[in-house]
């Protein structure tokens, strides 16, 4: 592990050199290496032809690869490779950065918008991430942008107007001139080189990238259990949900590739609009950025036999807090049963032609405008109905943020100043829906069973072995009450 270590913080040549000789999958992502010989930088899981080490230059992003002038590979496709697992970024601030830019936070926002969302200035915000990242924020997002263009050059027959504003494009004009720039021929000469994977112009096929290992059933068993009835659902194999992002709606379906470490989704060609966030709630919701091999150092015993357990996030977060709030004090299934019975009286019924989807998730609007007598004939008590209301109208008025933060205090004390959430729902949320690692539901029921321990100030004190990734103990706690 102290291999892996070196590489994220230090870039040193000669562990990059030998992670890259040995097409190591846990270093994808991690760095990118480019070589002076073809001016081509790739993957370190790339399987051409091992080039010497001194026409060799590593760099700890695709952007900063690009900047210096080096074109992605076409065969291991940069645009590709996994993401930061968030504790492993030079600051919490870059990383949380970072996934928003991912989301397109600088495609309708400056630095500035961005820095206040972070409650700090722009001229740090530049300065952490030219840190971390190699490149400065605008560089860093014309890359994701340009990369994502590629993605959708290869692998679909989209028309490349729509490909440049789905990208994040303002204008034709300026996405054939940045790409023509950094990759020397103009989108139309690329997509030639090329036969788009599916010709079903009513999908849009996109391949998420993950370290492994990766359970997915271990995964899809968790989210099952917890299921939304009538807007998720996992048949044969396959998560699929409907979705409704910014104003688009649609389908989503993602299963795994066999003898691969990627994950395929399919996507609504209606969704096309909003396909920068849903491919990042994707990764979100399955962990992808996890690094796995690095938790389970961490983590010792309690991972070894199950090394490829990922901690679910979130694909829309108010519909995860809503979840967490109605499975306060009662079983897993009780609270399923209550989410169906939610779904079906503030969701917007949606024809999809698939049993079991029929609803779009419900806002956090649509909650917030009913009353606490509506929402307790769910079946609940006057209080909880109480917080699901407080809570519903606390994020339509911004008085709880559900974006990513790096100030973790915060965040639960905004959440636990809402009567009815303690800390229990709290720390869930901040699992699941702020993707904090070290999170830890320490007075969880299942948690006090798996250890053996009712005290929650000594199962705190047995958990402080495994920070900084207290949330993947946690899964693996509950998982072993499987067993």
């Amino acid at each position: 592990m102290k291999l892996l270590y070196n590489v994220t913080r230090m870039l040193d040549a000669n562990i990059c050199y030998q992670a890259m000789s040995a097409h190591d999958a846990r270093f994808d992502g991690i760095f990118f290496v480019a070589v002076k010989s073809t001016m081509i930088y790739c993957r370190p899981v790339c399987r051409v032809k091992l080039p010497l080490q001194k026409n060799c230059s590593f760099y700890p992003s695709a952007a900063a690869a690009e900047v210096a002038g080096y074109r992605p590979c076409l065969r291991c496709r940069p645009e590709l490779a996994p993401g930061y697992s968030p504790m492993e970024a030079v600051s919490r601030l870059a990383s949380q950065a970072l996934q928003m830019i991912d989301e397109g936070a600088l495609n309708k926002g400056s630095i500035e918008d961005l820095a206040d969302d972070f409650g700090v200035t722009s001229r740090h915000l530049r300065r952490v991430i030219k840190l971390k990242f190699g490149v400065s924020p605008i560089e860093l997002a014309q890359t994701q942008r340009l990369l994502l263009a590629k993605r959708l050059l290869t692998d679909t027959s989209l028309r490349i107007t729509d490909i440049a504003f789905t990208s994040g494009f303002s204008s034709l004009r300026r996405f054939n001139t940045l790409f023509k720039s950094r990759y020397r021929m103009v989108p139309g000469q690329f997509r030639k080189s090329y036969r788009p994977t599916t010709k079903n112009s009513d999908i849009i096929n996109c391949d998420l990238s993950f370290r492994p290992p990766f359970d997915w059933n271990a995964i899809t068993g968790f989210l099952h259990q917890r299921i939304l009835s009538g807007v998720e659902a996992i048949q044969y194999g396959k998560y699929l949900r409907t979705a409704s992002i910014e104003g688009a709606t649609g389908i989503v379906s993602v299963s795994p590739i066999i003898g691969k470490n990627i994950l395929r989704a399919q996507i609504s060609s209606s969704l096309l609009p909003a396909l920068i966030p849903i491919l990042s709630s994707l990764r979100k919701l399955f962990d992808l950025n996890a690094e796995p091999i690095s938790i389970a150092h961490h983590l010792g015993k309690l991972s070894v036999k199950n090394p490829g357990l990922r901690v679910p996030g979130s694909f829309d977060p108010f519909e995860v807090c809503i979840r967490a709030i109605l499975g306060q004090q009662i079983s897993v299934k009780a609270a399923t049963t209550l989410a169906a019975r939610y779904v079906r009286m503030f969701g917007l019924m949606i024809e999809t032609g698939i049993v079991g989807l029929t609803y779009l998730t419900p806002s956090p609007e649509r909650v917030a405008d009913s009353s606490v007598k509506r929402i307790a004939s769910l079946g609940l008590p006057a209080k909880r109905a109480e917080t699901i209301l407080a809570f519903s109208k606390a994020v339509v008025e911004k008085k709880v943020s559900l974006k990513p933060d790096t100030n973790f205090e915060k965040q639960i004390g905004e959440l636990t100043s809402i009567p009815g959430i303690g800390d229990w729902t709290a720390q869930y949320i901040a699992m699941r829906v702020f993707g904090w690692p070290d999170s830890f539901p320490n007075t969880d029921l299942g948690i006090y069973k798996a250890l053996g321990e009712k005290n929650p100030n000594k199962v705190l004190k047995l958990a402080e072995t495994w920070r900084p990734w207290r949330s993947y103990a946690a899964i693996h706690l509950w998982k072993s009450l499987e067993e």
